[in-house]
């Protein structure tokens, strides 16, 4: 199979390695078409030489010990809408609609339309699309790592909370900035069942303003055979839109608690005004007191956020995000 891969490479990143890689794979002769120095001129401030990205693209494919050719094009188009040789077209979701453009050029021409084999976008460390401009910009290095702070929000200006959501992306993360943005959670003050989960997602999408992350925890009660049970869920919003969700370990309430917020109580009032001779000095809510100090508020707080990072820490597992 003869296939296409077209792009101007102006910085090789790891998305277009993933471009060459796919085309490698199934294609049994590769063809690369790189735009000239002229055409990159008209849309990009900043362009590297074409005899220097052609270089980079012939060492990295070199590697792969496949069969390629390189040539160079003036249109986005290239040659594809006459090669009557080439079978497939391999591209990017922005490129897609190019691929149909070539496709319907080629029926005109008399030739079969390519099949287009798209490939996802490989994601920064902010969950944005690596890009030669961003690289550039110094906003990110070749691989997506970020080279500033990740800018992160929090749906709170609750301190255990932003501690929380500090300190577990920084297991995953080497330099984040965490601050809080006082939101409504658009759900009752003692959230029950989905309502939790759902006062989490509006926590995080409210607070994301121009951060990288916005991040939403919501502590709720879960009714079930046996008692009353707390579980905190946390929801992460990207610039992209995309939010993955998670929640924390849930523990059970005494059944005096329980009683009172069937009566109405939030079970923060209930548990305070019940046990505040038990809580004194320890400053770590319910679950301090109910486990002696052994989890703390900020602990709990931070499984949730974990639990909801899981999608972005393993990406290849969960290709829709």
């Amino acid at each position: 199979m003869r296939v296409g891969l077209g792009g101007t490479f102006n910085v090789l990143h790891a998305g277009h390695c993933a471009l060459l890689d796919a085309t490698a794979a199934i294609g049994d002769e590769v063809c690369i078409a790189i735009t000239s120095d002229d055409f990159i001129s008209k849309t990009k401030k900043y362009h590297t030489p074409l005899e220097k990205r052609a270089e980079r693209v012939d060492q990295y494919l070199s590697s792969k010990k496949c069969r390629y050719s390189i040539t160079v094009i003036d249109t986005p188009e290239g040659n594809a809408p006459y090669d009557k040789f080439l079978d497939a077209i391999v591209v990017s979701p922005e490129t897609y609609e190019n691929a149909v453009k070539i496709n319907v050029s080629r029926e005109l021409n008399g030739l079969k339309p390519l099949e287009i084999v798209t490939v996802p976008h490989v994601l920064a460390e902010d969950g944005m699309p690596i890009s030669s401009t961003r690289i550039i910009s110094g906003e990110i290095d070749t691989y997506g790592k970020m080279l500033r702070p990740l800018k992160i929000a929090v749906g709170s200006l609750n301190k255990i909370k932003i501690d929380a959501t500090r300190s577990a992306f920084l297991r995953f993360y080497e330099n984040v900035e965490v601050f809080g943005v006082n939101v409504q959670s658009g759900v009752p003050e003692q959230p029950k069942e989905s309502e939790t989960r759902q006062g989490s997602i509006n926590r995080a999408k409210s607070c994301i303003g121009d951060a990288d992350y916005g991040v939403g925890l919501e502590a709720g009660v879960f009714e079930t055979e046996d008692g009353l049970y707390d579980v905190q869920y946390c929801s992460i919003i990207d610039k992209a839109g995309k939010i993955t969700i998670g929640h924390g370990p849930g523990f059970r309430y005494p059944d005096a608690v329980r009683e009172k917020v069937e009566n109405g109580w939030t079970v923060g009032d209930a548990f305070n005004t019940m046990y505040e001779w038990e809580r004194k000095g320890m400053g770590e809510g319910a679950i301090g007191c109910l486990t002696k100090g052994v989890v703390t508020r900020t602990q709990l707080s931070e499984q949730a956020v974990i639990a909801a990072l899981v999608p972005r820490i393993k990406r290849e597992m969960f290709p829709e995000i």
